[in-house]
């Protein structure tokens, strides 16, 4: 069996994707092996098809699948990704414009085998100067990102992706807290099938809160033990997204969409998290908001 299958939903992603599945690669992960894990690319309803072969470049043996009938949420296209996966235990990348770190794969790897229900979560950067909320505001775009990714040389060492990133929103408590939400969750094939995978009936476009209630819902399970892995992370490139990169954020709808499904207003996680990994010179800066 394998040791690892990696779930990256895909929507329009022409530029984006590429360069995720390069830091997913292993040209680029540490400690892996191309034998050891898969990486399995759910493309949800794309207008503009991702370059296949440029993505085969870094992953020869990349599963690609193409939703028949793709909804507006990204849910029935992520569970289709857990059900076809093959490895004992599979990440989830909700947004496939997400840059790893490269010990991302290794360490969750390395995490899962502190307890037999693991429930693996990762810290989230966004690339550029500020959260992109706000950057894209005063003219952040793609043109900007790719300068920036050109300037610092990430295809020699991914870390040095933390030199040009920040906390993103989910991560502002910092590197020794527990986020609203993970871009890559790590969990047993077993373990999401009891969970039920991501929720359906999420339907709003990007799916709304539905990665923070399926983060939410893995915390809170008793039996399972929640670890951050501590120097690895996704960094969000700037796409267009519905709401990462929205001039007018429509958290209201998704609040509302979320308190219609689960009857309460959504909770961040409180649940007390083991840390584990290593740090890397890049992410010292980083840790400065961190620390205090």
């Amino acid at each position: 069996m394998l040791k690892l299958s990696v779930v990256v939903i895909s929507y329009n992603m022409t530029r984006e994707l590429p360069r995720t599945i390069r830091t997913l690669s292993p040209s680029m992960q540490l400690r892996m092996s191309p034998s050891e894990y898969e990486i399995i690319v759910v493309d949800n309803g794309s207008t503009a098809r991702f370059p296949e072969e440029e993505c085969r470049r870094w992953h020869a043996d990349l599963i690609v699948h193409h939703m028949e009938d793709p909804k507006p949420s990204p849910s029935v296209a992520i569970n289709k990704g857990i059900e076809l996966a093959r490895g004992e235990l599979v990440g989830v990348c909700i947004d496939g414009a997400r840059m790893a770190s490269p010990g991302l794969l290794s360490t969750a790897i390395a995490a899962s085998r502190l307890h037999d229900r693991p429930v693996i979560g990762t810290i989230a950067f966004h690339l550029g100067p500020e959260v992109q909320m706000k950057s894209v505001a005063k003219g952040y775009d793609q043109v900007t990102e790719d300068a920036l990714l050109a300037s610092c040389g990430w295809e020699q060492d991914g870390y040095r992706l933390f030199d040009i990133a920040v906390f993103a929103g989910s991560a502002v408590k910092g590197w020794f807290s527990v986020p609203s939400e993970t871009n890559a969750l790590f969990m047993r094939r077993q373990h999401w099938h009891e969970l039920g995978g991501f929720d359906t009936a999420f339907e709003q476009p990007g799916g709304g809160l539905v990665n923070l209630d399926t983060w939410a819902r893995a915390c809170a399970d008793p039996r399972a033990m929640v670890t951050m892995l501590l120097g690895e992370a996704t960094f969000h490139q700037v796409h267009g997204g519905i709401a990462t990169n929205a001039l007018v954020h429509p958290l209201p709808v998704f609040h509302d969409e979320y308190k219609r499904l689960r009857g309460q207003p959504f909770k961040w996680p409180d649940k007390p998290a083991f840390i584990f990994g290593r740090m890397n010179p890049h992410i010292i800066e980083s840790m400065r908001g961190s620390l205090g």
